[in-house]
């Protein structure tokens, strides 16, 4: 029961992570604007700075594989958590380019190792759990985005700076983190044990069998970063909405993403993992149809709403799937995963904005729906094709994990 009750207390740190990590990402990317006019950043050079969040926060995906086989990924995670944090407070902070460069270069680096270590904490709490409960947290993130960018509406609303808008949210959050960080490492065969799992599965199969989901997790970023950047765009010059309608998409794309992740794991439970994923990706594609063909604002918030309930399923199921192919080196399977979830976001946002140009925005939206449904094709990646539970481990009821009795 001792055991039983260090994995609860886990879980519940590690969802109270993803929510503080939804809230800090939602206040950067919701102030972008704000920022560019801080720092007086040209329109010619946003792309650059916004572009080397993600490509540093990738390379500290591929540093955090090597650097949890020394302290494990719940150290990684209890020091980078504060980092992006402080991170965030210095984006608010500086007065001159060098300053907001310095601040976004450590806020991306900290982010990749942050991302990298919750979700391989994640799959190693769920192997311990022996059931579906990535998408809990993953709605723990949606529920901070939420939170966050009401929280910059309120900052802009009020007219505030940037650092008074942040002060807030880094001052009650940072001390609740580390908190919460005492409970990470608890039981070593949950978060901690990457040298056991190795010798029980070495890596000499490789990692050509990740392929598939990073195609899949790639493709999943690019439908979302086509929302998060395109969506206000696309209503307001396409479907001829009001500028006050357009902030809406995104909203409602967040609060369907949340609904969608806190029903998740039970549809995963029932279903299994890869029939929750095919549903999701035909709602996904379903939704950019939508979009694309809709003959007014409405229907375009109609076809956002249905992407959120699609998409929001297919990330945390990457990674599980993930931890399921290799649960003797799910950590570096995680991390090199991870990777390709700043290649999404690096790719989609401008490949939507180039077809759009040189095509038409109607017509590049058809475009993530096409690639999203890839995904179709590596769904037998997520799961057995008549399991009942996603992965292996899992079973209907989980009597008394400490000693590994599972429920009929």
């Amino acid at each position: 029961m001792t055991h039983d009750l260090r994995l609860r207390r886990g879980r519940g740190a590690l969802g109270f992570s993803f929510f503080v990590q939804g809230v800090t990402f939602a206040l950067l990317v919701t102030r972008i604007p704000a920022i560019q006019d801080r720092y007086g950043i040209s329109d010619g050079l946003l792309p650059v700075f916004l572009a080397a969040v993600p490509i540093l926060a990738a390379a500290a995906s591929v540093a955090t594989e090597h650097l949890v086989r020394r302290v494990g990924p719940a150290a990684v995670l209890r020091w980078s958590q504060p980092l992006v944090l402080l991170a965030l407070l210095g984006v608010g902070a500086g007065n001159s380019l060098w300053h907001a460069a310095a601040a976004l270069g450590a806020f991306g680096l900290a982010v990749g190792a942050l991302d990298a270590s919750m979700n391989m904490f994640g799959v190693s709490l769920q192997h311990a759990y022996g059931r579906s409960i990535m998408l809990g947290f993953h709605a723990a993130y949606s529920l901070g985005g939420i939170v966050g960018a009401s929280a910059a509406w309120a900052g802009a609303h009020w007219q505030l700076g940037l650092f008074t808008s942040y002060l807030p949210a880094v001052a009650v959050l940072l001390p609740l983190a580390l908190a919460g960080s005492r409970f990470y490492a608890t039981g070593q065969e949950v978060a901690a044990s990457p040298g056991k799992e190795k010798e029980k599965e070495p890596q000499a199969r490789g990692f050509r069998p990740l392929l598939p989901l990073c195609l899949v997790m790639a493709c999943a970023y690019i439908g979302d970063s086509t929302v998060s950047h395109w969506s206000a765009k696309y209503l307001q010059d396409v479907l001829g909405s009001s500028e006050q309608l357009a902030t809406v998409p995104y909203n409602v794309y967040m609060v369907t993403t949340l609904l969608g992740r806190a029903v998740g794991d039970l549809g995963v439970r029932r279903f299994g993992a890869a029939a929750v994923v095919r549903a999701g990706t035909l709602l996904a594609a379903g939704g950019f149809a939508v979009v694309a063909a809709a003959p007014g604002p409405w229907a375009g918030m109609a076809g956002f709403t249905l992407l959120g309930l699609g998409l929001c399923v297919i990330v945390p199921q990457t990674f599980a799937a993930a931890g399921r192919l290799f649960p003797g080196s799910s950590d570096t399977a995680v991390a090199r995963l991870n990777i390709f979830n700043y290649v999404g976001f690096l790719v989609g946002s401008p490949l939507v904005g180039a077809l759009g140009d040189a095509w038409s925005y109607r017509g590049a939206m058809l475009v993530p729906a096409v690639l999203v449904l890839m995904t179709l094709l590596h769904a037998r990646s997520f799961g057995a094709e008549g399991a009942r539970y996603g992965v292996p481990h899992e079973q209907p009821r989980v009597v008394d994990v400490g000693r590994g009795g599972h429920g009929v």
